[in-house]
């Protein structure tokens, strides 16, 4: 889309080139199946390919990562959980969707808290080392975490107040979207990301809050009509190791697969950058009404978001709290 775009890319490639001095040589070959929630489409997945051309090669061919993405090899809400097991060794998953299991997962999604790329890093940089404490307590080893571009409100009509969203059936894929549909009247309908084109179409759903990204990629402008910027927040896709399957590798493959991760994170934030505009342009330039949301809505909103923070802060105790201090701190 741009040089800085092209750029993260050749440097997945560059890196493949150089790591392949670095690795051991190839003994068995072993086969790493990788299940990713969304479209080959989706910049997650165009990043997660890259990653995993990267290892193929940075290692000489000693772990070869194949990608599944669109919930082919497993489905969104299954990913972690077959990672965790060693059903798959290896995978990407939205970790606010595990909320229901630790508070921690959903430091990303607390609305209106971190609503910028900025903020978001900082978030991110303040809650990763709790994030890694408790994924490491789940048999999973963090490689890499990018961010999605900010989250905005899709409706089949104009939309000017909370009262004017009330009785919606609205898209749920985490706690804190289930709770947002609570608090303003909505209905929550639990759709993964692969299932969003089919519900709107069939009318199982009429709304929803995600990014621009999620949208154009799933061409909902064939069912919706209106696009709020109203960057509640900026969750994050992660990509796992099973520990087991990580202790077992050597650690010259390990760097490998380090170093890998670290430039697809780089990559796949700057991809989601770049992305945000191009996609809410090509919203537009499919028919919608994209817009800032009204006055009156933002403040109704930012209510829902206060409501929410305490919420949450409630749940996560000190290690929620120590988080929010540290990013706020960082401001």
């Amino acid at each position: 889309m741009t040089s800085r775009f092209l750029k993260t890319t050749t440097g997945l490639a560059s890196l493949a080139a150089f790591t392949l001095s670095l690795a051991a040589p190839a003994l068995a070959g072993e086969k790493w199946d990788m299940p990713m929630a969304y479209s080959p489409s989706n910049f997650h997945s165009a990043t997660g390919a890259e990653f995993a051309k990267c290892v193929t090669t940075g290692t000489g061919g000693d772990i070869e990562i194949v990608t599944h993405p669109s919930g082919s090899l497993f489905k969104g809400a299954d990913i972690k959980r077959a990672v965790q097991t060693g059903q798959a060794p290896i995978g990407e998953r939205l970790l606010s969707a595990h909320q229901n299991e630790n508070p921690i997962f959903g430091i990303d999604s607390i609305p209106f808290l971190a609503t910028s790329f900025d903020d978001a890093a900082k978030l991110w940089k303040a809650a990763k080392p709790t994030m890694e404490k408790v994924l490491d307590e789940q048999n999973l080893v963090m490689l890499y975490s990018v961010p999605w571009p900010p989250q905005g409100l899709y409706f089949k009509k104009e939309i000017n107040s909370v009262e004017d969203m009330k009785g919606a059936k609205f898209r749920s894929y985490n706690n804190a979207t289930a709770r947002i549909a609570e608090l303003t009247g909505m209905l929550p309908v639990t759709i993964e990301a692969a299932e969003i084109s089919q519900a709107f179409a069939t009318g199982v759903a009429e709304s929803m809050i995600t990014s621009g990204s999620t949208g154009y990629d799933r061409k909902v402008w064939e069912s919706l009509t209106h696009f709020y910027e109203v960057d509640a927040w900026l969750p994050r896709n992660t990509v796992m190791v099973n520990k087991d399957v990580w202790q077992g590798l050597s650690d010259a493959n390990r760097n490998v697969i380090r170093g890998c991760a670290e430039l697809a994170e780089y990559a796949g934030t700057w991809r989601a950058v770049e992305y945000t505009q191009f996609t809410v342009n090509g919203l537009r330039e499919n028919g919608m009404t994209v817009q800032r949301p009204s006055e009156k809505l933002t403040g109704e909103l930012q209510i829902i978001g206060e409501t929410m923070t305490t919420e949450w802060l409630e749940a996560a105790g000190e290690d929620g709290k120590a988080i929010v201090d540290a990013y706020k701190g960082m401001q």
